[in-house]
């Protein structure tokens, strides 16, 4: 009796385990919207800020960090000015940007700097690159500023001689990846906590047929079977304080099932999914967003 009581509550964790696995197992849509080198460093008189190679690399660095992560499908959304305009329009801008949030970033600091150390019978010579980065995490639903944070990173490279031998110190440029390399990471957990924290969420894009078109699909992590609880947005009020629009709690009002997934593309993806209760007006589906069960 009693190794059946153990069984029966080993079978409740794993199934418990389950459970909340595949709860956190659907990715948040993350946009990088613009990378800039803010720093005096590789500018030249014929400088292009739309061919930044620094703001690029910085770039590539981020999506690769949040890309391993297995947390994120990463949407790329380099037509920043764009972006905004979209931010700016108000109503249905997740849908138009295809991206839950936007991260905004740039390099603020930038320095390389050579220590050498002569001694009677031996030479050294240290090359230190430091990178200092800025980053905004914005919740693209509301427009808010929902993450802001700054980190710096360094990296170095030490050759020594003895009596004339041994390797002499040439310039390194891995050293520039390495520095923004690790101060990006100092970020990346801030980034995805707060991310992870805001409750995941697609939109009922069109009703066909008595079927209902959710955005989102197999990248995502969703598949056939899933249910989904159908929310009301909640009412938006001004903040007297800061002038910002703050959108009230909605509600529960139906619930849906997944019957199939459907695109090539990630961000081009969309599930098929049947209304199982509730109801939703198919006239007002901007007032709509569906989240998962609790």
């Amino acid at each position: 009796m009693k190794i059946r009581s153990i069984t029966l509550m080993l079978l409740m964790v794993a199934v418990s385990f389950q459970v909340f696995s595949q709860e956190k197992s659907l990715k948040r849509k993350v946009a990088i919207g613009r990378f800039s080198n803010e720093t005096q460093y590789s500018k030249s008189v014929f400088y292009d800020k739309t061919n930044d190679p620094m703001g690029k690399q910085a770039s590539d660095i981020l999506s690769t960090r949040l890309a391993s992560t297995d947390k994120f499908l990463l949407i790329e959304r380099q037509d920043y000015d764009k972006i905004v305009n979209e931010l700016n329009t108000g109503g249905g801008v997740s849908q138009k940007i295809g991206a839950d949030f936007l991260i905004i970033g740039s390099i603020t600091e930038y320095g390389r700097k050579n220590i050498g150390e002569q001694k009677l019978f031996s030479s050294s010579k240290k090359q230190v690159v430091e990178a200092g980065v800025s980053i905004r995490l914005v919740d693209v639903s509301t427009g808010l500023v929902i993450y802001s944070g700054e980190a710096k990173g360094e990296a170095e490279t030490t050759d020594k001689q003895v009596m004339g031998f041994g390797k002499s110190a040439d310039f390194d440029a891995t050293l520039s990846d390495k520095a923004i390399s690790a101060a990006i990471t100092k970020l990346v957990e801030n980034i995805i906590t707060k991310c992870t924290n805001n409750p995941w969420k697609a939109y009922i894009l069109s009703v066909e047929d008595g079927s209902y078109i959710v955005s989102g699909g197999e990248a995502q992590g969703i598949a056939a079977g899933d249910e989904f609880v159908v929310m009301e947005k909640g009412k938006k009020v001004k903040n007297p304080q800061t002038g910002l629009l703050i959108e009230l709690p909605g509600k529960a009002i139906g619930k849906l099932k997944v019957i199939q997934t459907t695109g090539n593309l990630p961000e081009e993806q969309i599930s098929i999914a049947t209304l199982t209760e509730g109801s939703v007006d198919a006239a007002k589906l901007d007032s709509y967003y569906v989240t998962q069960k609790k």
